[in-house]
Parts: structure tokens; sequence; C-alpha cells
């Protein structure tokens, strides 16, 4: 059967995520200030980084918060794939697993499309059936999807009716992960950023393929890559609200990452060209956090990612905080 990540053995480490960059880890400094707040300046605040990679979003957060609220924060860089980096700050807890019962923000970029996913697939005679692949990539049908699978698609993505050929990744396994996940939140937010999509606009034949060093390849589970599919955030979404954590709070809201990046301040403006002439220095290095704003918001692009955030005991939280988050 398919799954969205091959056999760690052998196989990289992960490579730095894209939303480690300066801005965004300002931004999410800022985010957690914000639930700080709604939190009331808890004495002990948590911020749990999943699918951490090598932790540059855990130690770039870490960084850009205030010295106070710093001193009071811990910080959990949760990742399975990989040891603990050398030279991580050694304030940061490595862990495999989330802890439990955490006041403040669990943030997990890119993390639910790596959870395995199980490929359906309308057979010639109509019926909905499970794609089987080799270690080579060759794939074929198998058996039928189960009543579970098939109450899943037909809730959240529909194949009765299309024509054969026609795909869909399971998803009640990323819906199980990020329920879990995101239950370990007694207060706060759970945030998870990744490409998806919602039942009204699901691709035709999914999402499934792979990466290696850096670019798109053939999805073959043979170790040699990373497979991926982007997620039902919206079934993810349900999953957390059916939760005691979703029921405490006001309910999950879905953004793109551009309205949610804006609203805390992420954007590519140039900055104005009279600091070129009075501090050159930090002209340039507004230029380029401009630029990488710009890709980080860019429509078609990273600007498209989609953010379930989940609040649990609290309100959601405003998106635009003060400046104790970071700037």
């Amino acid at each position: 059967m398919y799954a969205t990540r091959t056999p760690l053995g052998g196989r990289p480490p992960p490579a730095p995520c894209t939303f480690a960059r300066h801005p965004a880890k300002a931004r999410t400094a800022r985010l957690l200030g914000a639930v700080d707040r709604a939190l009331d300046g808890p004495p002990e605040l948590a911020f749990v980084d999943m699918g951490a990679g090598r932790g540059e979003l855990s130690a770039g957060v870490l960084r850009a918060l205030p010295p106070a609220q710093a001193a009071r924060t811990t910080v959990y860089a949760v990742e399975r794939a990989v040891g603990r980096p050398p030279g991580l700050d050694p304030r940061i807890e490595w862990r495999a697993a989330p802890p439990d019962k955490v006041t403040g923000l669990l943030f997990a970029n890119e993390w639910l499309d790596n959870v395995p996913a199980e490929v359906a697939e309308v057979a010639p005679d109509g019926t909905v059936r499970l794609v089987e692949v080799a270690p080579d990539g060759t794939e074929r049908l198998g058996a039928g999807v189960s009543a579970e699978e098939s109450a899943w698609l037909e809730r959240w993505w529909p194949l009765a009716g299309d024509a054969p050929g026609a795909r869909a990744e399971l998803g009640g396994t990323r819906d199980a992960a990020w329920a879990k996940a995101a239950g370990t939140v007694r207060r706060g937010l759970a945030v998870a950023v990744d490409y998806g999509h919602e039942r009204a606009a699901r691709p035709p034949f999914g999402t499934l393929t792979g990466f290696r060093e850096g670019r798109e390849t053939r999805p073959v589970p043979d170790g040699s890559c990373d497979l991926t599919a982007h997620v039902a955030l919206d079934a993810c979404a349900a999953a957390f609200a059916a939760t005691p954590a979703g029921a405490s709070g006001p309910g999950p809201a879905l953004l793109t990452q551009r309205e949610a990046l804006h609203g805390l301040g992420v954007r590519g403006g140039r900055p104005p060209l009279a600091l070129a002439s009075t501090d050159p220095a930090a002209y340039v290095r507004a230029l380029s956090g401009a630029g990488e704003a710009a890709e980080l918001t860019a429509r078609g692009g990273l600007g498209d990612f989609g953010w379930l955030l989940c609040p649990a005991g609290i309100p959601l939280p405003p998106l635009a905080g003060g400046p104790e988050g970071g700037g």
C-alpha cells in the first residue's frame, strides 16, 4: 500500500523547512506572544515544534522572544527522523513525541503531509479500490476500501459516479494524527500549516508525489525519496472539533498562509529608498526580508498553504499580535 513517508533507514535528514526563514520565525514568535496574552501570561509557556527537522524554527523562535518571555517558555522540538543536531540551543528539549497537557502553542509546519495515507482509485467496473504499489513504483488495484474508508470518502472526498482512474487520498490517518497532536494542548492553540484542499475543490487525480534532494520526482516507495500528498485540512478540522480540546474552544478556523502571515505583519513590500542612504546595511537586510516575505505569501506558491488554527480553552487569538511576540 502507499504511505506518504518512506522508511527512515538510509534516508537523508529532512531539509530545512521554508517556514524556518527569518520573517516567519519572528512572526511565529509574535503568534506565540498573542497566545501568551490570550492565556493571561501563564508562569510556564510551551512552544511545540512538530516535525522540527534540524530545529531551525525552534531556535529562531526562541531567539526572537523577549528575554522575560523566553525565561518562562519551554521549547520542544519534536522529530523522529533524526537525532538532536549538534550545537542546538541547550534550552530546546528534543523529543520523539509531543509532551502532553501543555499550555501554549503547538506548530506543525509541513508535518501532516508526511503522515501515511492510502490511495483509492475508481476501477474500470466503477468500484473504489485501494492502490497497491511495488518497491519499484509499479502499481495495481487491490482490495476494495473498508467500510470505514468508504464512510470517510463519502463525507470528505466522494468518488461515487467518477470516471475510472479518479483517485482520492484517504485522510483518516491524518485526521487521527492531528486530533492526537492538537489534543496535547490543554490550553492554547494548535496550528497545522500545509498544502491542502477542501471538499469543494479536491484534485480529481490526487496529489501524491515524491521529492529527492528538493526536486520533485516519481513517487517510488524504495526509501530513496520522500513521498508526500496534500492534506484534507477541512477533515482534520472536523476531527479536532470532535475532541474534548476542540469542544473547549470556539472551534477551528482555516486560512491561507498569505492571510495568516499578513495578519502577523509579514508582507513583501520594499523598504523605503530613503533608508538606503541613511542606513545602507539596514536597507539591505530589509530588502532581503521583504523578498523572503514575498515568497512566503505569493499567490500560486507558498502563500496558498493552508493554516488550520485550533484553539483549546481560549478564544482564537488575533494574528496581529503586539510587540511582545517579536518583530
